[in-house]
């Protein structure tokens, strides 16, 4: 999908159509992948991470780090791209982190780890994000 895209589907069913049953489980259903089985977990490629459903811009490849945990991780997101709502499911307590834009779950994000100098961790899976390269 382009960038500019300014149509977005209103209902499920429409982004069923849109997306791949994977990315549909992923970014409608707060599905995950496998750990290290996503396209970007190891990319160091420069450019701009884009919410796959919508493409409104999420990260710059420059807050992209090395986690280990086997997702794509960034230590910030750009202003005003992710929300971030109160995640209880399967027993545990995290916050899960969106598409501003489309409401389309990313993954979690973590902080307190001590990984980075902003001690912030989004945990984020490959089938969200979709890399446009630094021309």
């Amino acid at each position: 999908m382009a960038p500019d895209d300014t149509t977005l589907p209103t209902t499920e069913d429409e982004w069923r159509i849109r997306l791949s049953p994977d990315e549909f489980r992923v970014l409608r259903q707060a599905g995950t992948e496998a750990p290290w089985s996503g396209e970007y977990v190891n990319t160091k490629e420069e450019g701009t991470y884009r919410c796959r459903a919508c493409g409104a811009e999420l990260y710059p490849s420059d807050t992209k780090f090395e986690s280990g945990c086997g997702w794509p991780s960034f230590d910030d997101a750009i202003p005003g791209a992710i929300k971030e709502i109160d995640d209880h499911s399967h027993g545990m307590v995290r916050t899960e982190i969106r598409c501003a834009r489309c409401d389309s779950h990313l993954g979690h994000v973590f902080r307190g780890e001590m990984m980075t100098a902003k001690n912030t961790r989004h945990c984020v899976n490959s089938l969200s994000l979709r890399l446009n390269p630094k021309q």
